[in-house]
């Protein structure tokens, strides 16, 4: 019997905050559910998204029927990576202080360089 493959590294970005929060939030139960699965997961918040880093405002994405935000980032910083875009950190002030424990800030080539890894698999919301 064949060894089961390995999961693919995943890179998720949302640029959907609370403006679009079917959106948003299924970002972040695929980037949950690849954390749990075993996948490598790389989850980028831009655009409005950018906030939900900020402690206390997950907690604002309420959705029916949904996972609660604050439990999907939990589950994707324990096993993965979180991070705010530069450029969209900057034009809202933000800065890794402001952040929840664990999220970083990184630019455009760090996610060009995650995506185009050898078996990677990218998904934008």
């Amino acid at each position: 019997m064949p060894t089961p493959a390995a999961p693919r590294p995943l890179v998720v970005k949302t640029t959907s905050g609370l403006d679009r929060p079917e959106a948003c939030n299924q970002a972040f139960t695929v980037a949950a559910t690849a954390v749990v699965a075993g996948s490598e997961v790389s989850l980028w918040l831009t655009g409005e998204a950018a906030w939900l880093a900020v402690p206390g405002r997950a907690a604002e994405l309420e959705l029916a029927h949904a996972a609660p935000l604050p439990d999907l980032l939990e589950t994707v910083l324990a096993a993965g990576t979180v991070t705010v875009c530069t450029q969209c950190a900057v034009r809202r002030g933000l800065t890794e202080a402001d952040l929840v424990p664990g999220v970083r800030i990184a630019g455009a080539s760090v996610f060009v360089e995650e995506s185009l890894r050898p078996d990677a698999q990218a998904l934008v919301y």
